[in-house]
C-alpha cells in the first residue's frame, strides 16, 4: 500500500467521522423539534431536510458551487472576513456532507423519539423536570437504538458519497480525494486491481459496522422486553 492509498482512505474516514460527530449534535435537536413540535412550517422543514434523499447529488453540488464559490457574494464574504474557503477544500466537503447526510441522522432519531411512551414523558413533567432534563434523562436513554442507527447510517452514507464530494471538492490528493472518487478514477484508467483494493476496504468496514449495529440493537430490544 502506497502513501496515496493510505492518505485517501484516511481522508475518507476523517470526513465520515467529522460529519457524523457534527450531525449527532445537529440531528438530536432537529429530530426533537420534528417529533414533538407543532408549528406552522413543520411540513416545510421536514421537506427541506428530506430533499437529499431524492435530490440528485449533482444538483446539490452544483448549487453549492454557485452560492459558495470564491467569486460568489457569500463565498467572497466568507473568504474576506474569516478566511474560509468552501470550494475544493476539506471544510467544504464537511459542509456539503452535513447537508447531504442530514436526513440519515434525523429520521431514525425522530422515529425513536416519537416511539418513546408519552406516559414516561408526562411523568417526568409531573415530577417538575424541564423539557431539557426530560430530553436527556428520559427521551434519549429510551432512544439509544434509534440514535445508534442514525450514527451508523450517516457514517456509511458519508463514506459512500460521490456526486456531492466530486462537485464540491474535486479530486485533490490529500485534500479532497476520497475513496469513492478514487474508485471511479481507477476504473476509468482500467486499474481494476487498485479499484478493488479501495472497494474491498469500504465493503468490509461498512459490513462489519452494520453487523455490529444490528447485533447491538437486538440486544437493546431483548433487554427492553425483559
Amino acid at each position: 500500500m502506497d502513501s496515496e492509498f493510505i492518505s485517501t482512505l484516511f481522508l475518507t474516514f476523517k470526513l465520515a467521522f467529522t460529519t457524523t460527530f457534527l450531525l449527532l449534535f445537529i440531528g438530536i435537536p432537529v429530530a426533537y423539534v420534528l417529533a414533538y413540535g407543532n408549528f406552522r412550517f413543520k411540513s416545510f422543514l421536514e421537506t427541506v431536510i428530506a430533499m437529499p434523499l431524492v435530490l440528485p447529488p449533482t444538483v446539490l453540488g452544483f448549487y453549492f458551487l454557485v452560492f459558495l464559490a470564491p467569486d460568489s457574494f457569500l463565498g467572497n464574504l466568507l473568504d474576506r472576513f474569516i478566511g474560509l474557503k468552501l470550494v475544493f477544500t476539506f471544510e467544504g466537503l464537511v459542509l456539503a456532507s452535513l447537508i447531504y447526510s442530514l436526513p440519515f441522522m434525523v429520521h431514525p432519531i425522530q422515529s425513536g423519539f416519537s416511539s418513546v411512551p408519552k406516559s414516561l414523558i408526562e411523568a417526568s413533567y409531573t415530577l417538575g423536570k424541564s423539557k431539557l432534563t426530560t430530553l436527556f434523562r428520559v427521551i434519549i436513554p429510551n432512544s439509544k437504538p434509534a440514535i445508534l442507527t442514525g450514527i451508523v447510517l450517516s457514517f456509511a452514507h458519508t463514506v459512500g458519497e460521490f456526486g456531492v464530494v466530486l462537485m464540491v471538492g474535486g479530486s485533490i490528493p490529500g485534500e479532497t480525494k476520497v475513496a469513492s472518487i478514487a474508485i471511479y478514477e481507477e476504473v476509468e484508467a482500467l486499474n481494476y486491481d487498485r479499484a478493488n483494493m479501495y472497494a474491498i476496504v469500504l465493503f468490509l468496514i461498512t459490513f462489519f459496522i452494520l453487523l455490529t449495529v444490528y447485533t447491538i440493537n437486538k440486544k437493546f430490544l431483548r433487554a427492553e422486553r425483559l
